[in-house]
């Protein structure tokens, strides 16, 4: 029998529903909005109301939904996008979302960066920097830690400016007159250390995105280093990507 003819287990099956489901939720389908009833749902996605429940129970599970008998399935919270094709701040990203605000935890001038952060930023080896640490939040609900180093030069003269409300990336272009030009992004998967799950209110061991991204200026000098955290239950991240000619390998 090939694989095409061989029963999937249920198991699958609704895996394969809760993705479908997860995706529509996250690009706004239901909003912060009910479901359809099950048998809607089954009939849309070709599913049985058996695997219709077992993806809704997976999602449950993830926090996405919640599901109350005699009401039905309610999105808990709908996730936001950050879109990976333009260079932009938190606050820029989410204006039609709502007030991002800051809780500014850490605001200093360290007088030896660690030997890390100066060679992300191009620094002489014991060069002082300045540290940021700022718990971010939509509409008053956590929404990320970010650590950022920035070079002392850029650093300083922000230190002095309205760090509670303002992107960084802002805050960078109006103190040096100088556009920022691209970042280098890694984003990976990482679990919520019971420090950072109190400051999100979330629990230990929470799924979290771990976004590193080096900013630099238009000249290509690195001057910002973020380490940031973001609820992965709140956020999603996207991009619109090209296929272009295939690079000859070495």
């Amino acid at each position: 029998m090939s694989d095409q003819q061989r029963p999937q287990p249920r198991a699958e099956r609704a895996r394969r529903v809760a993705d479908t489901l997860r995706q529509q939720i996250t690009s706004g389908a239901y909003g912060q909005g009910k479901l359809p009833d099950e048998r809607v749902l089954g009939h849309a996605l070709g599913a049985t109301r058996n695997v219709v429940r077992e993806a809704l129970a997976l999602l449950g599970d993830e926090g996405m939904v919640i599901r109350r008998r005699g009401i039905g399935t309610q999105v808990v919270t709908a996730k936001y996008g950050h879109g990976l094709e333009r260079l932009t701040g938190l606050a820029e990203t989410l204006v039609d979302h709502g007030t991002v605000t800051n809780e500014v935890r850490t605001a200093r001038v360290v007088p030896h960066a660690p030997k890390a952060v100066t060679e992300r930023l191009r620094l002489p080896d014991g060069s002082e920097a300045v540290h940021l640490e700022r718990l971010r939040s939509l509409d008053g609900r956590p929404l990320s830690v970010d650590s950022t180093w920035l070079a002392p030069d850029i650093g300083r003269p922000l230190l002095g400016l309205d760090l509670a409300h303002r992107d960084v990336f802002d805050l960078i272009e109006e103190s040096t007159g100088h556009r920022l030009g691209s970042a280098e992004v890694t984003v990976h998967a990482v679990t919520a250390e019971p420090d950072t799950a109190r400051l999100l209110e979330i629990p230990a061991g929470a799924a979290l995105f771990a976004i590193d991204r080096l900013t630099c200026l238009a000249d290509g000098r690195p001057v910002d280093a973020e380490s940031l955290r973001v609820r992965a239950d709140r956020f999603a991240l996207h991009a619109l990507v090209h296929r272009g000619p295939v690079p000859p390998r070495d």
